[in-house]
């Protein structure tokens, strides 16, 4: 019989990021805004690739294309760390799941792969629960844009560059995993830290706050969770079909739900609940049809 421990490894990633607002919900209470303590864990993950891997650096260099993917993966990683900090849990992570409809409209555009009926009813299906999630009962869908807050455009971009990450992934398959590994997480530490900078200016990202104990002991133990939670994602999805990853993953969803409403950092209301349906279900038939 096959080994259940892709399965787990999978559930494991899905666990990790499900729960991930926590952490960053409790660092953000300290005073780490999350776009400094992303640029704060991953730096600390970069040191240890390096420390363990003294020649990912000259590796990297040899692919000057990987530069693409450091801005998609690093604006991904900003965008959905800093959304589930400030926004409702539950309609953050069902907004970053329209991550399928994406992938479709880039895989169309950049490598020409162009949508079956069938890719075209799932995007009527994710963008139909978009508008029940982001548009209150009675309000005309024409004011969608209207009512759009700080978390749902980033939940939105984060689903975008998530997708341009995937397609991005594929296009640069021949490129060493290592290497792809260490520009993902070099562009999460990058862009949080440009994002923060230029945050700062504006006045919408507070100053890095003191050292204390709560947010450096959370921003480690959370940093060792993602480094495990990578670990594993690549140990199951190397293991298992691209569709059994894809819906495996979607657990981060219930994940996230639960923890969410539990503790008290999301509400679901019915609206909320069949347009999620509706994305979830969209994102589930992409997932089988792979």
């Amino acid at each position: 019989m096959p080994s259940p421990l892709p399965y787990f490894a999978l559930l494991f990633n899905a666990f990790v990021w499900g729960l991930a607002w926590w952490p960053f919900r409790v660092m953000h209470g300290a005073g780490l805004h999350p776009l400094w303590a992303t640029a704060v864990m991953y730096s600390a993950i970069l040191a240890g690739l390096l420390a363990l891997r003294a020649g990912l650096w000259a590796q990297v260099r040899q692919h000057p294309q990987l530069w693409l993917l450091a801005l998609s993966s690093g604006l991904n990683n900003v965008a959905f760390n800093w959304a589930v900090t400030v926004g409702d849990v539950v309609r953050v992570v069902l907004l970053f799941y329209l991550m399928p409809v994406w992938g479709l409209l880039l895989a169309w555009r950049v490598l020409g792969e162009r949508p079956t009926p069938m890719a075209l009813l799932r995007l009527a299906l994710a963008f139909t629960g978009v508008v029940l999630v982001l548009v209150p009962e009675g309000t005309s869908p024409s004011r969608l844009l209207q009512n759009l807050s700080l978390a749902d455009g980033l939940a939105l971009a984060g689903g975008f560059f998530f997708a341009l990450t995937n397609v991005t992934l594929r296009r640069l398959h021949a490129v060493p995993g290592q290497a792809r590994m260490f520009v993902m997480f070099g562009g999460c530490m990058l862009m949080a830290l440009v994002v923060a900078c230029i945050g700062l200016q504006a006045g919408v990202v507070e100053p890095f706050p003191p050292v204390n104990a709560t947010w450096v002991a959370t921003a480690a133990l959370l940093a060792v969770a993602l480094w495990l939670g990578n670990g594993a994602l690549q140990y199951g999805a190397s293991r298992l079909a691209a569709g059994t990853t894809a819906v495996i993953l979607l657990s981060e969803v219930v994940f996230a739900s639960v923890s969410s409403v539990l503790l008290s950092a999301a509400q679901l209301q019915p609206r909320t609940l069949l347009g999620g349906g509706l994305i979830v279900f969209a994102a589930l038939l992409a997932s089988l049809r792979r």
